[in-house]
């Protein structure tokens, strides 16, 4: 029987009536708002941080054992599916969609805030400081978000190509419960992630508004001064841009922005590697990666108990739990790209390159931030001073053309955030239609508007009410918290799917008299 497109309208208007309520009551009395939703994410970090920690952890494990088992040449939409993209929009896709602008503001940034105040085990301001900080940065920013993301784009490519099951997050319960019983739990599942990511989008999109804001300001030499008249213009301008590129489809809008995307990125790196501190970036990058993939499983499972100082709540736990609040919706934009490609290729892509990319990018910016406050910059005041955002441009004024590299960066900022948005824009409409098919994923062009508009207006008044989004950041949050028992059902479900893949697949000729998969030949791209 061939399925009807239809709106559903229970897992549109819920999540969307909560996101305008969190608008009004930020109207009402945004202090006592802000409050409450600090008061109950301090709980939740305190109790639970053990187990987005452990959760966490177990999505890098589960990500290495796929890889390694036959599951891994399961090819997602049988052995004769064409990709939907070529592979190198596919990498760049993905890398844009996973990255966004938060790597871009915290490189610079973020090795200040642990250089001067690590955890109480570490002496402040020593030698140790800038090995732990470094572990701790790419820890939160490479291989494990990556494996949050990964893991259950997996699934859902496998269930809604293979198995032939529903466009919803629900679906990737199955099948570690009944396929009837997740199809009832789908549209409760489906309304708590959409509501999460809005938080999450306008609290990313806050953080692109404002590098963008205090780079027109710091480029400008004051002549553009970063205030609230600017960051609605910015604002809006980002919003029309990545609604207008959602509209026009995933195989167009968003593969042009991120293979341009793609260009700016390369061209920055090397500069910076070429004009920076070369050996310095090469020297820390390759020591302190080492003691990483060392010290990996310790870092990975740190929650400051030992120090009591919580530390541990409000950088790891914290990212963990914001990577679970992103984790449902854009796990089915990539599910959803990853036709015709095999498992292995789908791990390589979704979480070997972006990580190995994310690598690389710290090491060059977060080297570089950190060798020139060594040095007396002032990299930390600068930041302490202006903001977060500053610790970036004030690196990059150390270089030649300080007004050009800038200019550039803040290019990357902008089209990462509208790819990204641009995405999960399109996965968020996908969740709101019923009878979503294989040749037919697109969502009316209203609901890409309606949930774009939504996220620009929440980021716009949260950030004129309190000068920051912060109170977005914490609200995403706490959508993090039930998704991390949805992550364990995921992973029951992913686990029954890699070990029996067969009894799941409708492709039953891809698989010999074991039951193990055999392996295919990638074909080209059909980019019709």
């Amino acid at each position: 029987m061939e399925k009807t497109k239809k709106i559903r309208w229970a897992v549109f208007l819920i999540p969307w009536l909560l996101s305008i309520a969190a608008i009004v009551l930020n109207f009402v009395s945004g202090e006592a708002f802000n409050d409450m939703v600090m008061t109950v994410t301090n709980f939740i970090l305190e109790k639970f941080s053990w187990l987005f920690t452990v959760v966490s952890f177990l999505c890098v494990v589960l990500v290495i054992l796929a890889y390694f088992t036959p599951f891994g040449n399961v090819r997602i939409g049988g052995s004769k599916a064409r990709p939907m993209l070529k592979q190198s929009n596919y990498v760049w896709i993905v890398l844009c969609t996973i990255m966004a602008a938060g790597i871009l503001l915290w490189a610079c940034a973020e090795p200040m805030n642990h250089y001067y105040a690590p955890p109480a085990h570490i002496e402040p301001e020593s030698p140790e400081a800038i090995t732990f900080l470094m572990e701790n940065i790419f820890l939160e920013w490479t291989f494990t978000p990556m494996c949050i993301y990964g893991m259950p784009a997996i699934l859902f490519a496998f269930l809604f190509y293979n198995a032939k099951k529903n466009y919803s997050i629900g679906s990737m319960l199955y099948p570690a419960i009944k396929y009837e019983r997740a199809q009832k739990l789908s549209p409760v599942v489906d309304m708590l992630c959409l509501f999460g990511l809005v938080c999450g989008m306008a609290a990313s999109m806050g953080s692109a508004v404002f590098l963008v804001a205090d780079g027109l300001d710091s480029v400008s030499n004051g002549k553009i001064v970063s205030n609230s008249t600017l960051w609605v213009i910015i604002g809006v301008v980002i919003v029309a841009t990545f609604v207008t590129s959602a509209v026009t489809g995933v195989t167009k809008g968003i593969k042009v922005l991120s293979t341009f995307n793609s260009r700016i990125y390369m061209i920055l790196g090397l500069f910076v590697f070429i004009f920076g501190p070369t050996v310095y970036i090469l020297s820390l990058t390759s020591e302190t990666f080492g003691a990483y993939i060392s010290d990996f499983v310790k870092i990975s499972l740190h929650m400051s108990a030992a120090d009591g100082d919580g530390w541990a709540y409000w950088w790891p736990v914290f990212y963990w739990c914001n990577w679970l609040a992103w984790m449902a919706v854009t796990s089915t934009f990539l599910g959803r790209i990853s036709k015709g490609y095999s498992v292995k290729e789908i791990i390589r892509v979704c979480v070997v390159i972006p990580s190995l990319f994310s690598v690389a990018w710290l090491g060059l910016f977060s080297s570089s931030s950190m060798y020139y406050e060594l040095n007396g910059v002032g990299i930390n005041d600068a930041m302490l001073e202006i903001g977060t955002a500053a610790a970036t441009y004030e690196t990059l004024k150390q270089m030649p053309i300080p007004v050009v590299t800038i200019c550039l960066f803040l290019l990357i900022v902008l089209v990462s955030f509208v790819t990204a948005s641009d995405s999960n824009t399109n996965a968020m409409s996908g969740l709101c239609m019923g009878g979503l098919t294989e040749d037919d994923q697109e969502a009316p062009m209203w609901l890409k508007v309606v949930w774009g508009a939504t996220v620009g207006v929440m980021c716009l008044i949260f950030m004129l009410a309190f000068k920051s989004t912060d109170s977005l950041k914490y609200l995403s949050n706490l959508g993090g918290f039930p998704i991390v028992f949805l992550v364990i059902i995921i992973s029951i479900s992913f686990v029954k799917v890699m070990m029996n893949p067969k009894k799941y697949d409708t492709f039953k000729e891809d698989y010999d008299e074991n039951g193990k998969p055999i392996p295919s030949v990638r074909l080209e791209a059909d980019e019709k």
